[in-house]
């Protein structure tokens, strides 16, 4: 599998980092994880597009995550001319939102059904909510869920894909829990969002005080993949976004109690797993 971070940033807005979203590639399989800002652009620069995908996978709700849910189908949409539908996994609330993002298109929806003959009907989404420790199938890609915790965004979700022997698990937001445990054992990645306590201890600010009692940090990160025997570890969603003369700082805590692969990078850094990877 190939894993493409199209998108390491977080709410703020940064010129430099999208919103939160990462794209695997399974084969032919596409499958987007989140939906934050400027994920379509990333999309494009990761030799993929809305067009290819055989699914979305949402791990919450809050609005970095999915902002550009509705860029995503409306581009889905056009570049199918309607003929494919676009499957979306999520946790229970993620119909409800969907069918929201389309209302709020129906303008932009009714003109193109006018101008464009081969456009007969809206886009098609299908949505599926998601409870933990389901297990469905997106081509040959089998994906497996638990619950992971982000109080007071609940429920919140993270995903374990397999496909071909290889094993990466996605979690989203979270502090370190069960669910994450149970979805990053022996994985060849686990791709995790985090923060550097530390640093956003040193900012005076409440709403980002508030961010550290919900989002796991570079040492639990760490200690996470340590203990569940995890091959890699791939950082993202960085709070506060480091430059790339800081990365090798970043690595260096996680290093400290994690003696497995770290990736950080830039939106676009990508890593592939192959079954040579694979624990025996």
């Amino acid at each position: 599998m190939e894993i493409v971070l199209t998108g390491t940033g977080s709410p703020l807005p940064d010129a430099n980092r999208a919103g939160p979203s990462t794209l695997v590639k399974a084969g032919d399989t596409h499958i987007l994880v989140d939906a934050g800002r400027g994920v379509v652009m990333r999309m494009a620069g990761g030799g993929s597009l809305p067009a290819f995908l055989a699914a979305v996978l949402v791990t919450h709700l809050h609005s970095d995550h999915i902002c550009d849910l509705n860029d995503v189908i409306t581009t889905h949409w056009i570049m199918t001319q309607g003929n494919v539908a676009l499957p979306v996994f999520g946790p229970p609330g993620t119909a409800p939102f969907v069918e929201r993002q389309l209302h709020a298109l129906e303008a932009d929806i009714g003109y193109r059904i006018e101008h464009h003959d081969v456009l007969t009907r809206g886009p098609n989404v299908e949505v599926t909510e998601v409870e933990p420790d389901d297990q469905f199938a997106v081509n040959d890609v089998q994906v497996s869920t638990a619950a992971t915790v982000h109080a007071p965004a609940r429920p919140t979700i993270g995903y374990r894909l397999e496909h071909n022997g290889t094993t990466v698990a996605l979690v989203g937001d979270t502090l370190p829990c069960p669910g994450v445990d149970a979805l990053a054992a022996d994985v060849d990645a686990y791709v995790q969002t985090v923060i550097r306590r530390d640093l956003v201890e040193l900012i005076p600010n409440d709403m980002v005080q508030d961010i550290l009692d919900y989002h796991s940090g570079v040492v639990e990160a760490a200690q996470t993949a340590a203990r569940v025997g995890a091959r890699r570890l791939v950082l993202t969603h960085m709070v506060p976004a480091p430059t790339a003369e800081q990365y090798p700082e970043w690595i260096a805590r996680a290093a400290e109690h994690f003696a497995g692969e770290i990736v950080i990078g830039d939106d676009l850094t990508t890593v592939t797993t192959a079954q040579s990877d694979a624990h025996g």
